[in-house]
């Protein structure tokens, strides 16, 4: 089995004006977003399955590769990306005061994360917990016995997920057998519409998971690869 991983592209947030909980694309995240799905779609072989978060961004990534594969979007309510505070109308200078005083905390206090957003702790296990049932419905599961291996019944499938960086991060560290930290997002830190692979490789009589490349951006130019 291969999963894709796609982070959406660029939010409207991410260039000027006020903050807003669930932005659309920039007009440079819908040329990253159509990029990506011609990357896809050209890849042999192709994609069985595309699965989003409900996001609006992670949407509208996810629609030109709909398009071009002929796959329906299931959308996975639980794989959005960390709740944070109602931010809506709130100056962007504003939100990035608050993230630079909270930078500095004690590591602890990072799993409980800002004040009116979701714990990080919640968020790990809603985001394990939506993947485990995703890979559960597919015939893929965590051998109980032996830690880091799996049963996986159809080798043959392959998933494009277009989520987030935060959701990326946490699902990649787990398939891998990482111990979770609440800075998950900093030891894989992707860009906007970047494609990272994990594939299941045969290994005594199970499988494992191998990770086959991270924060891919060959198929966007420069100009375009945006944080």
């Amino acid at each position: 089995m291969e999963l894709l991983f796609v982070r959406h592209g660029q939010p409207d947030r991410s260039v000027t004006g006020p903050a807003r909980s669930d932005p659309p694309l920039t007009a440079a995240g819908r040329d990253q977003a159509e990029r990506t799905a011609l990357r896809i779609a050209a890849e042999e072989p192709p994609p069985t399955e595309l699965i989003a978060s409900p996001a609006r961004r992670s949407q509208e990534t996810a629609h030109p590769i709909a398009e071009r594969t002929g796959l329906a979007i299931q959308t996975v309510d639980d794989l959005v990306e960390l709740k944070m505070p109602n931010w809506d109308g709130v100056p962007r200078e504003v939100i990035r005061r608050r993230f630079d005083e909270s930078f500095n905390r004690e590591p602890p206090r990072w799993w409980d994360g800002l004040d009116g957003g979701e714990a990080f702790r919640v968020f790990h296990r809603r985001i394990t917990k939506a993947l485990l049932a995703v890979l559960a419905d597919r015939g893929v599961a965590p051998d109980p016995d032996h830690a880091h291996l799996w049963t996986v019944d159809e080798p043959t499938r392959r998933i494009a997920i277009v989520t987030h960086g935060g959701t990326n991060s946490v699902a990649i560290a787990f398939l891998l057998g990482a111990v979770p930290t609440p800075w998950e997002w900093r030891r894989f830190r992707s860009r906007h519409a970047s494609i990272s692979a994990l594939s299941t490789l045969p290994f005594a009589r199970k499988h494992v998971w191998s990770l086959r490349s991270f924060n891919d951006l060959e198929h966007l130019p420069p100009v375009l690869r945006t944080r």
